[in-house]
């Protein structure tokens, strides 16, 4: 299996770094090929504009997704885009390692997203969720934060369950470009345990990545339910055109 890891943590040093690090030697042992793109080390450019196109289709007024499309027909993606794209394209897992900031990504990688998940390539039209660009790829996040799993357990907790926010991402990111989603995997209180719960953190991560045939995807909508309206189905008699 080729596998992507998309690393955001501006510290070489920090726990999250290190489940970067233990995923590349765990899914190598595994027999998978890996690629990783850290983002900080890479200085990667987190703003959308203008600039990631090197020819236009319309050079008055800028519309990101349709200039996307016509840069990648005319293969006139700026050189980071295009490099990372192909990375994206040649992975059957895309792994996003990253610190919660704000219950959601770090800038450098929404920018990422942004930049790489190419209008016409990974979605376009009705190209979404199991029709998407990417299906028939996985993907996972795996990320740190300090709050501790309890407080994130279901709806009665603090902060509520974590569906509803990382649904940005797991739903309107992953899943809308035709990821097959898995489950989560959080490194809850990082900051504050000891060294021995990191251990065993590090240890479940890597009992995880090599259980990933395995583990069921979550679920997420099949445009096969919906008419050509995009309008639910309501019975079983009917069928979309």
């Amino acid at each position: 299996m080729n596998i992507l890891i998309v690393h955001a943590h501006p510290e070489p040093q920090s726990f999250c770094s290190a489940m970067k690090d233990l995923a590349v030697d765990t899914l190598q042992q595994g027999g998978h090929s890996v690629q990783v793109s850290d983002l900080y080390a890479m200085n990667w450019n987190p703003v959308a504009s203008a600039a990631d196109f090197q020819q236009r289709n319309n050079p008055d007024y800028l519309v990101y997704a349709l200039e996307q499309r016509h840069a990648h027909g005319q293969q006139a993606l700026a050189a980071d885009i295009a490099a990372e794209l192909e990375k994206l394209l040649w992975a059957d897992l895309v792994i996003l390692n990253f610190p919660l900031f704000w219950c959601s990504v770090p800038a450098i990688l929404k920018g990422w997203i942004d930049r790489v998940l190419v209008s016409g390539v990974c979605y376009g039209g009705l190209r979404f969720y199991d029709r998407g660009g990417l299906a028939g790829k996985r993907a996972l996040l795996s990320f740190t934060l300090g709050g501790q799993s309890h407080m994130f357990a279901d709806e009665e907790a603090v902060h509520g369950d974590w569906e509803p926010m990382l649904r940005p991402l797991q739903r309107g990111t992953l899943a809308y470009t035709g990821l097959s989603v898995l489950p989560p995997f959080a490194a809850c209180h990082v900051p504050y345990i000891s060294q021995q719960a990191r251990e065993e953190i590090l240890e479940q991560y890597s009992d995880y990545l090599q259980r990933l045939d395995e583990v069921e995807p979550l679920v997420f909508p099949s445009l096969a339910n919906f008419d050509r309206h995009l309008h639910p189905l309501r019975n079983a008699q009917e069928v979309p055109a």
